[in-house]
């Protein structure tokens, strides 16, 4: 059984999720303890106990602690990774219902599914644009455009927005099994081709997105980019605002975004997309942030070697790292002066 040290570096859920994806992949039995004891509330929340469910169901593991709050998780898989038609509701972790991140289990199924033989439809129901995970519109227009170039084959369509507190979400993603990845190479973006935005509410008047579409859009001008962002009102079950950017580069993409709450006006809400946007546009890597340790575990999977430059090497990138190391699969690389990744497969690791 594979150890896993969920307290290691940055110490939070992403050492769970991949963790799980492999397991299931490589079909080894995991333990992992320290579950997430870098954060304010340790354990399992919502949607990773979620996650550890949907990893479970798909290759019938056997599975100890899977429980709100749980800080050690054994994680047997029974099978091989099983394609099919599944639905996995965050709300449905904890009495009163979550806005959990639906975009973390899927991130957590969609390797496994993408690997194994057959197609999967997957319902996932929760929180779609939430604080501190991707948005399902990253999911959509930046993560699995760069994984298809990878040999991924999937797509989401957003059924209903789902914002933090109430979720209320639903997501449909396809997966059509490939059963091999390839390697990337993203060390020049090349030039920005265009910038592409939503700003959309959900249970709010029209004048809102309107409101943030106009100050990204001037902003973005300003800086002597080519944008253009449309306003939506959209089905949510509550209250909700928000604006996502895109950006689209010669050889890569990137998105930002920004949510709108009580006592924040639309315009800054606008303000602080795009200032992301452009730190990011000013650093001249390929690869943002976020992207970069997300990319990490494709590449790890892949036939190939992989390379690619980052904005910046976050902890969450080299924890992540050290995780996929441990299970045999390749050897990464992370040049901090140079900022490029390099991902070795460890061909039959």
């Amino acid at each position: 059984m594979i150890e896993i040290d969920g307290s290691y570096g940055e110490g939070g859920g992403q050492v769970l999720r991949t963790s799980l994806s492999l397991a299931a992949i490589t079909g080894e039995p995991i333990r992992i303890s320290g579950i997430r004891a870098g954060r304010k509330k340790p354990g399992l929340a919502a949607q990773h106990l979620t996650a550890v469910r949907a990893a479970a169901r798909i290759c019938n593991a056997q599975l100890q602690g899977d429980a709100l709050g749980s800080m050690l998780l054994e994680f047997i898989p029974g099978s091989a990774v099983q394609a099919g038609t599944y639905t996995f509701d965050v709300s449905k972790a904890q009495v009163g219902g979550s806005a959990g991140a639906i975009a973390l289990v899927l991130q957590t199924i969609l390797l496994p599914l993408a690997l194994a033989s057959g197609n999967s439809q997957v319902t996932l129901k929760g929180g779609t644009h939430v604080n501190f995970s991707p948005t399902v519109t990253y999911i959509d227009q930046v993560y699995l455009p760069i994984l298809q170039r990878m040999g991924v084959e999937a797509q989401v369509k957003l059924g209903a927005w789902g914002w933090f507190p109430k979720g209320g979400g639903e997501v449909q993603l396809q997966v059509d099994g490939s059963g091999k990845l390839n390697g990337i190479n993203l060390l020049e973006r090349g030039e920005l081709q265009q910038v592409r935005g939503l700003a959309v509410v959900t249970e709010l008047p029209s004048h809102i997105p309107q409101r943030m579409a106009n100050r990204a859009e001037n902003l973005l001008r300003e800086a002597h980019l080519k944008v253009a962002v449309h306003a939506l009102r959209e089905r949510g079950i509550a209250p909700g605002a928000g604006i996502f950017l895109t950006a689209e580069y010669q050889n890569s993409l990137t998105g930002f975004g920004g949510f709108g709450r009580l006592r924040l006006s639309a315009e800054t809400v606008a303000e602080i997309a795009c200032q992301q946007l452009l730190e990011f546009h000013h650093t001249g890597a390929a690869v943002d942030e976020h992207l970069a340790d997300q990319l990490l575990l494709p590449a790890a999977l892949a036939s190939q070697e992989s390379h690619y430059r980052v904005a910046e090497v976050s902890r969450h990138l080299t924890t992540n790292a050290a995780v996929i190391e441990q299970f045999g699969l390749a050897k990464i690389t992370v040049d901090e002066a140079e900022k490029i990744v390099s991902v070795i497969p460890v061909i039959g690791g």
